[in-house]
């Protein structure tokens, strides 16, 4: 029988709540400023394109001052180049992962993790704060600097879910990284109504706002997080006491921990539906602002609905599996009704009571399954049976994971600008329901073998009874 998630919080004291807060707090901040430029695309855009569009323009705006302040000629070249910024930074996100798991799992997760908040809040200040005021704009400083918050953001993920490994056992994980996992999704709340606070006064202030928060959550991480119970001198519950005398266990390399058992599947599938998850938290704003025609401002506070969504759906998916013991059924089953609630919501009306309430139900389906493949099950496979004799593996496997999936996220956006540009809105709902689908392929023989395992625990009951 699964272990009772209730019985095991009785386990956790208050270092366990310490390292609980600060790592969940650390990725609200992260994804707060990550969910700034999403929500300020279409001032961006603006600031980017032409302010007049008759034949005086060019009497009212010299050449060299036009090139000076204007990027882009028209609307539609602007998206596209904010479609392959987003792209650029998830393809860098994706490269860093493979390497800041292996780095976290050799150096002080403490470390690597505040250099990632710190480093990443002052690339966000120079972007989005420093070039409007001093009024540069250059396509080409802002990819390199975009390349340079991809890979200083990578780092945190990994070192986050490790230190949740490091301090919470795998009895009632699915419940307790179920409820942990809603950082991105209070994120995304957070840096929504960040912007949607400041916007009135310029782009430039929302950035400021979440980048100065950030870093001084980096500093506050570097002088109270605890990386390991071994640091208070206790032992993870999961594991037996070890022995003194022996010689610390190696961590694993990049190849070994990419062929432990359910690691590749669970990447494939999960580059599939972060492409989905992620297409909502780059362009929902956008989406909903550009096709009902509400105010951005508006569009920002509804988008918080599928954030809603993602939280209640990976805290109440979690604590399902862990009262199963498996966790693919419950993933499968979410994925295929996230298909049905896509499209319910691409016809969706011009309402924005019935808007929040299909987007909380399609980030209740499709938040929900990507929480948990991206922290309890990136535990699970970070500290499978498999390892035994060497426990270093847990940042390592997640950035595998989060690395694999952030470049089907990364390709992804550019696919939706570019369909979004050619074909419509209901063509990248289409998309997304495929996507939907390759996830579900992806997981099948998963689901399978502990549809089996289940079947054959309910036989050995029945013949017992």
């Amino acid at each position: 029988m699964p272990p009772s998630c209730c019985g095991c919080l009785s386990q956790y004291t208050h270092h366990h709540l310490v390292a609980f807060l600060l790592t969940f707090f650390s990725y609200v901040l992260l994804h707060a400023s990550r969910k700034t430029f999403s929500n300020v695309k279409v001032s961006i855009s603006a600031q980017w394109t032409p302010t007049f569009t008759n034949g005086s323009a060019a009497a009212i705006s010299p050449g060299k001052t036009w090139e000076g302040n204007h990027l882009f000629a028209d609307k539609e070249q602007a998206t596209l180049f904010l479609g392959a910024l987003d792209t650029i930074f998830l393809f860098s996100y994706a490269v860093g992962l493979y390497f800041s798991g292996v780095i976290g799992d050799r150096v002080n997760l403490r470390y690597v993790l505040c250099v990632g908040l710190c480093g990443s809040a002052a690339v966000e200040f120079v972007f989005g704060t420093l070039t409007e005021w001093l009024k540069i704009y250059n396509v080409y400083l802002y990819c390199g600097l975009w390349v340079l918050n991809g890979l200083l953001q990578s780092a945190v993920w990994p070192c986050v879910v490790a230190v949740m490994g490091n301090w919470f056992g795998k009895a009632g994980r699915g419940f307790v990284f179920g409820l942990w996992s809603a950082c991105a999704s209070v994120g995304n709340i957070l840096g929504a109504f960040l912007a949607s606070s400041v916007l009135k006064y310029g782009y430039e202030y929302a950035f400021l706002v979440t980048s100065v928060v950030q870093f001084a959550g980096g500093v506050v991480v570097f002088f109270g997080l605890l990386t390991s119970p071994k640091e208070v001198g206790k032992d993870c519950e999961e594991h037996e006491p070890e022995d003194p005398l022996a010689e610390a266990p190696l961590p694993v390399t990049f190849c070994q921990a990419f062929c432990l058992p359910g690691v590749l599947p669970y990447s494939l599938a999960y580059a599939c539906l972060k492409l989905v998850n992620y297409s909502f938290f780059f362009w929902l704003p956008f989406y909903l602002t550009n096709n009902f025609g509400w105010k951005e401002a508006d569009s920002d506070r509804l988008s918080v609905w599928y954030d809603v969504g993602g939280i209640l759906g990976g805290t109440i998916q979690g604590l399902i599996s862990d009262l199963m013991g498996k966790r693919s059924p419950v993933l499968a089953l979410s994925l295929a009704l996230a298909m049905a609630s896509l499209v319910g919501y691409s016809h969706s009306p011009n309402d924005q009571v019935i808007n929040a309430a299909l987007l909380t139900t399609t980030g209740f389906f499709i938040g929900g399954p990507s929480n948990m493949i991206s922290s309890a099950i990136s535990a699970d496979l970070g500290r499978q049976d498999a390892l035994r004799g060497s426990q270093k593996a847990l940042a390592t496997v997640t950035g595998i994971v989060d690395g694999t999936g952030s470049i089907g996220a990364a390709a992804g956006q550019y696919l939706v600008s570019l369909i979004e540009s050619k074909l419509g809105w209901i063509q990248v709902f289409y998309f997304f329901i495929a996507m939907t689908a390759g996830s579900i392929v992806f997981i099948t023989p998963l689901l399978h073998k502990e549809v089996r395992e289940m079947w054959r625990e309910r036989q050995a009951l029945r013949r017992q009874l």
